[in-house]
């Protein structure tokens, strides 16, 4: 299995606009072979004091059967797609692609 956890820097306004343009990609990339998890989430405040909340941010978790599947899935004419919109609405991305240890 490989875990992906994406933290992407929304632009101030723009989270509405970013959720719909990647929930409906999502629904595409739930499709393709090997994808087990795809979903995005934000901060909640469960009031605990090392907690850094940014409600700009959008975290996407996601689950792949293989490595292969994982590199398929950044090969997809739809991912392309996602990018380009994607752009005008981010202003950074820090990606992790996690193993079990």
């Amino acid at each position: 299995m490989i875990y992906g956890v994406v933290s992407v820097r929304v632009k101030a306004g723009k989270l509405r606009e970013f959720l719909e343009l990647f929930k409906s990609n999502a629904i595409t990339v739930r499709q393709e072979k090997g994808c087990i998890q795809y979903i995005p989430v934000v901060d909640i405040d469960v009031s605990l004091p090392i907690q850094a909340l940014d409600k700009n941010v959008v975290t996407i978790l996601e689950t792949w059967e293989s490595l292969a599947a994982l590199r398929d899935h950044f090969a997809t004419p739809h991912m392309a797609a996602y990018f380009k919109k994607e752009k005008d609405l981010i202003e950074g991305v820090s990606l992790k692609m996690l193993q079990e240890a």
